[in-house]
């Protein structure tokens, strides 16, 4: 089952900032359907806000995009700290899943360097599997398909199910 996003969710974080327990808001609406399914994916805007903290707050663990960009660095120090933040208040049992870089060209020097980096750094929590620089990924969203029923053999969906493929290996 797939529950896209829709652009009512803009108004939805002034909304919230009102609402008592406003963090725990998804967390509630999920929690009935956790029997019902093994995965449930909450893809998440780059942004720290309400909604982000909700999708936080709610989750067992988290996968973190790494884009391979210099500045992407910098946002993860901070969304590193958010987590042990929420870990610390609003859901213990929160985890780190892993690291998966994405816009991956592994013909770019500062490409492999940032992965190497971070490899180095989280080691073992870094997925092997790499989410590479795929046009198809964008077209995918301009015609609001996932990459998958847009064009199932493009470079980046066949990442996506890597990745998923590795997760649930894992996880076994």
């Amino acid at each position: 089952d797939i529950l896209p996003s829709h652009i009512n969710l803009v108004g939805a974080e002034l909304e919230m900032v009102q609402m008592e327990n406003r963090e725990r808001r998804l967390r509630d609406l999920l929690n009935p359907l956790r029997a019902t399914y093994d995965y449930i994916l909450i893809d998440c805007s780059p942004s720290l806000g309400i909604i982000t903290v909700n999708a936080l707050t709610a989750s067992d663990s988290v996968i973190i995009p790494v884009q391979c960009e210099y500045f992407a660095l910098e946002g993860l120090s901070k969304l590193l700290n958010t987590i042990k933040i929420i870990k610390s208040k609003l859901n213990t049992s929160l985890e780190i899943e892993g690291f998966v870089l994405t816009m991956y060209d592994s013909r770019l020097r500062l490409h492999n360097q940032i992965y190497e980096e971070v490899k180095s750094h989280f080691k073992e929590l870094v997925f092997n599997t790499v989410i590479q620089r795929n046009i198809t990924l964008s077209e995918s969203q301009s015609h609001a398909k996932p990459a998958l029923m847009y064009d199932a053999g493009s470079r980046g969906a066949i990442n996506h199910m890597q990745l998923a493929q590795e997760l649930i290996e894992k996880n076994v």
